[in-house]
């Protein structure tokens, strides 16, 4: 090879191929090398490709408090667990801080973003992403605070486009005349605008975005516990009541194999070590088909007898369905539950530090 082949330079092409394998922290760094690579490494092509990557090795995301501060962390999602054994992870990144005032019981995560609804005392909007730490504060909807409101964040994967759906719920349930306004998150200047709902309903906190769909609970104006599925796409709304059809109440919504699943926790009189774990899935929105699963939990290893509070916090790629404390501290214990072997393994998480 002469020297003139020696000093081609590297095809861009083949530069982001070899950037997309990286962690987001290291490229957050490398657009600092030059315009070229900024210009390139904002690309959309870029994020596609670079979130293709990321979907291969997933991580999870923790939220801890320490003092005033909201630390955000995310490490490898444990592979392979043994049924015998736990785990116990010892590294983790921290990839932002927060020194606000911020309930992470409220916010909404969509395709790499997490949305905060209320930031300090002044119900600040805030877009932030954790793998960055970039962060955006949003405009509030004509020029009024609306403290009395609920709002969620999804994901178009069709367009590409992330919007932030509003309901101002100060107004009585049995007004039809309830608020409802959308905003899309891009380019230039960020703009409310007001759409419809054919129906009345008062919107619950329990979310999830699902392949475009954003599912969120409700009370119907009938005062029925209800199903509101948000195409963020067409911007239309749709009703499911399911006080009838479920014989329990949905505590949480997780993305189960692409699907929408609710769950519920069956535990003793006496406290303890939840007994049962529920799964309603929605196989067809239209026909509004569910398909239930019941499930033993199995309490075999020591560190159960512990009172825990647990809740479910999601499925991982190859659908264990994670369960964590609702307050927690060292050491912080993650459960995997795999619906398929009916196995449970905890995982002793070493990464918070003082």
């Amino acid at each position: 090879m002469n020297r003139g082949e020696n000093s081609d330079s590297i095809p861009n092409d083949l530069i982001l191929e070899i950037l997309s394998r990286l962690p987001a922290k290291s490229i957050q760094r490398f657009r600092c090398v030059s315009k070229l690579w900024k210009s390139m490494l904002s690309q959309s092509y870029f994020t596609e490709l670079f979130l293709n990557k990321s979907s291969s090795r997933p991580r999870l995301l923790f939220v801890g408090k320490q003092d005033s501060d909201w630390l955000f962390f995310s490490l490898p999602q444990p592979q392979n667990l043994d049924e015998k054994s736990s785990l116990v992870v010892a590294a983790a990144d921290c990839h932002m801080k927060f020194s606000k005032d911020i309930s992470p019981f409220c916010c909404t995560y969509a395709s790499g973003l997490i949305y905060f609804p209320n930031m300090d005392k002044d119900a600040i909007r805030t877009i932030c992403n954790p793998s960055t730490g970039q962060y955006a504060i949003l405009p509030l909807p004509e020029r009024r605070t609306y403290r009395n409101s609920v709002s969620y964040l999804g994901f178009d994967p069709i367009d590409n486009e992330f919007k932030v759906l509003f309901m101002n719920t100060s107004k009585c349930i049995a007004s039809s005349d309830i608020d409802h306004y959308i905003l899309t998150l891009g380019t230039g200047k960020l703009r409310w605008r007001k759409i419809q709902c054919p129906f009345t309903h008062e919107p619950l906190w329990e979310r999830i975005c699902i392949n475009g769909v954003l599912y969120y609970l409700a009370y119907s104006e009938r005062k029925y516990y209800a199903l509101v599925c948000f195409d963020v796409r067409s911007e239309k709304f749709k009703l499911i009541e399911i006080e009838y059809r479920l014989d329990c109440r949905l505590y949480g919504l997780i993305n189960y194999k692409g699907k929408l699943c609710g769950v519920n926790l069956k535990y003793a009189y006496d406290g303890g070590f939840p007994l049962e774990l529920r799964m309603w899935v929605l196989e067809d929105a239209e026909k509004e088909e569910w398909t239930s699963y019941a499930y033993t939990l199995r309490d075999e290893n020591k560190v159960f007898k512990v009172n825990y509070n647990l809740f479910v916090a999601g499925v991982t790629a190859s659908g264990e369905i994670i369960l964590v404390n609702h307050n927690t501290s060292k050491p912080l214990y993650v459960f995997y539950f795999n619906p398929k072997r009916n196995t449970l393994q905890n995982v002793e998480i070493q990464f918070f530090g003082a």
